[in-house]
Order: C-alpha cells, then sequence, then structure tokens
C-alpha cells in the first residue's frame, strides 16, 4: 500500500476521525502536525479548502474532508467498518453529517461570547444531544455490537462533551444515559484514546482559555 501521510493540528476533531479509523485498522501512517495560525506554503497548496485533515496518498493524490478520507481508507483497507446493507449504510453516513453539524454547535457553545449567547448555543447543543440519544443503538456502538465508521465520526465529539461536563457540568449524564454508555465504550477502545496527543486535555482547555468566551469563564486558571 501507498504511504499515508495526515496532515493535521493537535486539536482538530474532525483529522481525529481518521486517525481512529487508521488506529482501529492497523494502518501505517504518518501524522504531520501544522499551526494553523501560521499555515506553510506546501500546505497552502495542497488544501483547497485551506483546512484540516489532508490525506496525502503516496505521490498520487491529495484527499480532504474527513468523511470522504474514511471511505477511502474503509474502502482499500480491512476491516470493512461500514454496514453493508445499502440502507443501514445510507443512515450511517446520515449521522455522520450530523455529527459534523454537532462538533460546529460544540465549537459555537464553548466561544459563546457572553451568558445569554452561552445559553442559547447550549440549548441548541443539548437539543442535538438529545437526538442522538434517540439515534444510537442501546450498547455498546452506534449499531449495535460492531464499531462502525460512525462510531469514529463521532467519538471526538463525544470525548470533548464527556471533557467539558467534567470540568463544568452543562447537561446531566442522568438525561443520557446511551450517550454515557457510548461514550465509555469508545474510550475503552486504544484506537481512541491514542487518537489524541497525550497532553490533549490541557491543551484543549487552554485553547479555550484563549478563545475568551463565556465557557472559559468556568475553567479553573491555566498552569
Amino acid at each position: 500500500m501507498e504511504q499515508l501521510e495526515l496532515v493535521s493540528f493537535k486539536l482538530c476533531p474532525f483529522v481525529q476521525r481518521s486517525v481512529i479509523t487508521l488506529l482501529y485498522k492497523d494502518v501505517p501512517f504518518k501524522l504531520t502536525y501544522i499551526d494553523l495560525a501560521n499555515r506553510p506554503e506546501w500546505f497552502r497548496r495542497l488544501s483547497p479548502l485551506g483546512k484540516v485533515p489532508l490525506l496525502k496518498v503516496g505521490e498520487r493524490a491529495v484527499l480532504f474532508e474527513s468523511a470522504v478520507i474514511n471511505e477511502y481508507l474503509d474502502e482499500t483497507t480491512p476491516p470493512p467498518l461500514h454496514p453493508q446493507d445499502p440502507l443501514a449504510r445510507a443512515i450511517n453516513r446520515a449521522w455522520i453529517e450530523f455529527g459534523s453539524a454537532c462538533l460546529m454547535d460544540l465549537y459555537r457553545f464553548t466561544t459563546a461570547a457572553d451568558a445569554p449567547a452561552y445559553e442559547e448555543q447550549r440549548q441548541a447543543l443539548t437539543d442535538k444531544m438529545r437526538r442522538l440519544e434517540e439515534g444510537v443503538a442501546p450498547a455498546p456502538y452506534f449499531n449495535g455490537p460492531k464499531f462502525s465508521l460512525v462510531d469514529a465520526a463521532l467519538a471526538p465529539l463525544l470525548m470533548r462533551l464527556d471533557l467539558l461536563n467534567r470540568t463544568h457540568q452543562f447537561f446531566d449524564p442522568s438525561e443520557f444515559p446511551r450517550l454515557v454508555a457510548w461514550t465509555r465504550a469508545l474510550t475503552d477502545l486504544e484506537a481512541v484514546r491514542d487518537s489524541v496527543v497525550p497532553d490533549f486535555a490541557p491543551l484543549y482547555l487552554d485553547f479555550l482559555r484563549t478563545r475568551r468566551g463565556h465557557f472559559a469563564t468556568f475553567l479553573p486558571a491555566g498552569t
């Protein structure tokens, strides 16, 4: 198989989706971090949207958008992580897109400038969480017993929700028993645990402090 190089920055949840997929499939790859505040010229040339992730496939191609990258990985490396049934596969793809919308809501929530905006975004995010609670299978993964691409796509969101809620509770875990169980199952996986840098939690919280949103007022002082 051609050399795969994934271009990322350390906190990107969308890149994390592809890292999880590569680790779960035990596919060799190189991970290259860039500073999005100072994008290298080579990155500007390669990225049509100026965003990560990028997947360099040898010298042949550069892929962008995490859902596209994961579909390519699933089609070219075993084991397949999409359901075989076309309808189930389409449903999973729809929930992957839903997860992308949730990640954008999470960003708006954590960077809302003041208390009213924070509460508005908190409500929008928890409304989506209720939808997700209704959509996920009872246990342990989204479709039930088998890990799939939709799990890889939603794991970054669930990890961040769990971390933030333990830092400052903004939702009641008892209202989301399936999401809590799903989060636990995912974070028990080595591929998910190893998909972030070892100091992810303090880096993420420090990043939120720099955004100076209302949520940052709930965070303990950084070290």
